[in-house]
């Protein structure tokens, strides 16, 4: 069973400022292991203990998995305390933000036949708040 401690919600706009003026401190590359199956993509990060970070906003819903360590993670109950094991479906539009306790291993899956991580990226995440909105319009005029 996972130790989850709910604590107060962040809204995207506190995510945005903090991802902005995380930007202007020094970054940390991570380890990124990409996996591949049949119509499946696995994007393993390897983040160390001590480590702040956000994500990109989800275009689609996708699964998210904590396989190793614990962390702080915003999710759609608000701020929570995870532990390894942990997964979580994340919704569409969602954007992470997270600070590892110890040493963690996060990876998120997307059911995709694409094995182009460039392209991938490009179709499942968005780089800001316009693009992401610009998608939700187009999945509306399709009727998606």
């Amino acid at each position: 069973m996972n130790d989850i401690t709910e604590a107060k919600h962040i809204t995207r706009r506190q995510v945005n400022e903090l991802e902005a003026a995380m930007k202007e401190l020094p970054q940390v590359e991570l380890k990124v292991i990409n996996h591949f199956a049949c119509g499946v993509y696995a994007r393993e990060l390897h983040i160390p203990a001590g480590i702040t970070l956000t994500g990109r906003i989800h275009k689609y819903d996708n699964l998210n998995i904590l396989s190793q360590g614990e962390m702080l993670v915003t999710t759609e109950a608000g701020l929570v305390h995870v532990k390894a094991p942990f997964t979580v479906v994340s919704p569409a539009g969602t954007k992470r933000i997270a600070t590892t306790l110890t040493d963690c291993i996060w990876t998120s899956i997307h059911g995709t036949d694409e094995t182009d991580i460039d392209k991938i990226e490009q179709h499942f995440t968005a780089g800001d708040e316009q693009e992401y909105l610009d998608h939700c319009e187009t999945l509306t005029l399709e009727g998606k």
